[in-house]
C-alpha cells in the first residue's frame, strides 16, 4: 500500500490533490484533518529507541532476529 500525506491550502472551501505520475489506483479513500501543527515533533521517547536501536545493531550486527522468528515469537504470546 502506498500513502501520500500532504499538507495543502483550501481555497473556496475545496481542496485540489495532484498525485505523482507513478501513483496507479482506479480508487482512493480521503481523509480529511485540520492541521493542528505543521512541524510534526517526534517524541523523544521514540529518538531514543532508535538511537539505542542503533547502536546495538552496530554492535554486533549478526546478532538481529529474523522477521519470521520475531512475527512467530509475537504470535505464540497472543
Amino acid at each position: 500500500m502506498e500513502a501520500i500525506r500532504q499538507i495543502i491550502s483550501v481555497k473556496n472551501h475545496s481542496v485540489t490533490i495532484k498525485l505523482p505520475e507513478d501513483f496507479l489506483a482506479d480508487q482512493v479513500e480521503v481523509i480529511i484533518l485540520p492541521v493542528q501543527n505543521k512541524e510534526y515533533q517526534v517524541p523523544q521517547w521514540q529518538i531514543d529507541q532508535v538511537r539505542e536501536r542503533t547502536e546495538n545493531y552496530l554492535k554486533n550486527p549478526k546478532n538481529v532476529t529474523d522477521i519470521d522468528d520475531f512475527l512467530k515469537e509475537i504470535e505464540d504470546e497472543l
